[in-house]
């Protein structure tokens, strides 16, 4: 663990921040001048990661390896820390695999959320920034608007958010002091420019981008594309894919600007594009191949899902910016990067004498 080294600005601790939303939002917090502390459990995201986002922005960055439903761990931090304001992201985050196990779902998801605000309250740390998902919407009529009645029965992932929601609002109406900005964002994709943090699930991918990236660079065979007799022009699902970086920076703008109470926003581009699109777009920009074939339909997929982005520019003056030729052609610099990495490392243990493996587990 690093020496606190605190700025003006306030520091933000960032749980699960050595994931992939968590760690470009703590790069979006350095680069705005805010100090960080990242809480991480590494489920799902890599202490290199915390290395990484070090060189990024020349910052120092303490981190703690703490599970967010473990209380004590978290008066520790808050404790060691004189902490201004969190951002949430620790959470279990698939929807196929919360269908088989939901009850580590609605442990890690919503407990850890109570237990986090539990001791934002015991330490008078009222500025609270909730990653949520648009999943929260289910079947609803597109563009998904803030002020719609959730539907998220229709995966278990999806009635995690929704209940952490429930939580926070009723957090900001126990105290009035809590500022409390929750955040439904729709398809993170891309990664830093820099090529240096991204997508990196372990296994098998869930979402489609590191999919897409992977097939493209020999590691996994063809992309598989869940469903081609949607209700859409293409037959494709369509997604509101929009970049982790204007995720990240929308995260620093709704912190800068949440008032009083809990307040919602959708962090998306306001627009649709179907999985062929991306395919064509990534295949294009990158001047590579993605082999594919299609497959059923997933359980828990929704035909069309995209945001209503005006509250959010209206309120906090937020908008994506990046588009979806920048998310393919970032989210591959990415992956090359990775690919050097693994070379790199190959190379280093030839010459000691070491053989490292570096297959993924599956």
């Amino acid at each position: 663990m690093k020496k606190n080294i605190r700025n003006s600005k306030g520091t933000v601790l960032v749980t699960g921040g050595a994931g992939y939303l968590g760690s470009h939002t703590s790069v979006a917090l350095l680069e705005a001048g805010y100090s960080v502390v990242i809480a991480d459990n590494f489920t799902n995201g890599y202490e290199e990661n915390v290395k990484k986002v070090e060189e990024i922005t020349g910052v120092p960055v303490p981190f703690y390896r703490a599970d967010v439903t473990d209380e004590q761990a978290l008066q520790t931090i808050f404790t060691e820390h004189s902490i201004d304001a969190v951002m949430h992201f620790a959470g279990l985050k698939s929807v196929k695999e919360s269908f088989t196990r939901a009850l580590d779902y609605y442990r890690t998801n919503v407990s850890g959320t109570v237990t986090l605000a539990r001791v934002c309250n015991a330490f008078g740390v009222h500025k609270f920034i909730f990653s949520s998902s648009a999943t929260v919407y289910g079947e609803n009529q597109v563009p998904f608007t803030e002020h719609m009645p959730l539907k998220p029965t229709i995966n278990p992932y999806g009635e995690t958010k929704s209940m952490c929601e429930r939580v926070l609002r009723d957090v900001a109406l126990m105290n009035p002091e809590f500022s409390i900005a929750i955040l439904r964002y729709f398809n993170p994709v891309g990664a830093h420019v820099s090529g240096r943090i991204g997508e990196n699930p372990r296994g098998v991918p869930d979402n489609i981008m590191p999919y897409i990236t992977q097939v493209a660079a020999g590691k996994l065979e063809k992309l598989h594309i869940f469903g081609n007799d949607y209700d859409t022009p293409d037959g494709t699902c369509i997604r509101d894919f929009v970049h982790v970086m204007d995720i990240a920076e929308g995260h620093v703008k709704a912190m800068e600007h949440a008032g009083a109470g809990a307040v919602v926003y959708n962090l998306g581009t306001g627009k649709g594009t179907s999985v062929k699109e991306l395919i064509h777009t990534f295949q294009q920009v990158n001047n590579v191949r993605v082999p594919h074939e299609f497959a059923a339909r997933r359980e828990g997929d929704i035909a069309i899902c995209y945001a209503d982005t005006g509250k959010v520019h209206r309120e906090i003056g937020w908008r994506a910016t990046r588009t979806v030729a920048d998310m393919c052609r970032d989210a591959w610099q990415y992956e090359l990067g990775l690919m050097k990495e693994k070379a790199a490392l190959l190379e280093a243990s030839k010459g000691n004498g070491t053989f490292i493996n570096m297959e993924k587990k599956v």
